[in-house]
């Protein structure tokens, strides 16, 4: 899919990654620290992250699209080598979001897990999450650039006079 109403695909679903991403990343790290948020958000959590996940590559093949009709810059090459890299960090949201899946169930059905495995895979998560955080920051912000690179140093037009 390479438009929507005539708009750019990649413009319009890079807007769900950059708003789902870090909530998802946020909700995970919440349930990863307070185990009653985790009783309540663990299959939000993992529906959130599995939509991140499949809508990445799905982001990035638009991306390509609109790359091939855009003039090339080194802020683009930057966005586009950095959002190649994106699905990992969606993989690694969905894989935590699994490993709590599997926490939550064992403790629901009253078996006892070992507080380090439970740490383990508190500190992926948070680690996880950070990350994909950070690397949404980056490519929106290498993006953003590619856009609108220059454009405030330009000075205002005014309005025709009516």
């Amino acid at each position: 899919m390479s438009t929507l109403n005539g708009l750019p695909a990649h413009i319009l679903f890079v807007h769900f990654i950059v708003v789902l991403a870090p909530l998802t990343a946020v909700l995970v790290i919440l349930s990863a620290l307070w185990p009653a948020a985790r009783r309540r958000l663990v299959w939000l959590n993992l529906v959130l992250a599995a939509f991140v996940a499949v809508l990445t590559p799905i982001t990035t093949d638009a991306g390509e699209w609109l790359e091939k009709r855009v003039g090339r810059n080194p802020d683009l090459r930057t966005h586009t080598h950095l959002g190649d890299t994106f699905i990992y960090f969606a993989a690694g949201l969905l894989i935590v979001a699994v490993l709590m899946a599997v926490v939550h169930v064992y403790e629901s059905r009253g078996r006892a897990l070992s507080r380090v495995l439970v740490g383990a895979v508190a500190v992926l998560a948070i680690a996880a999450s950070v990350a994909a955080t950070v690397q949404v920051y980056r490519i929106g912000e290498s993006g953003s650039r590619s856009v609108w690179h220059g454009v405030s140093a330009k000075p205002a037009r005014e309005a025709p006079k009516q």
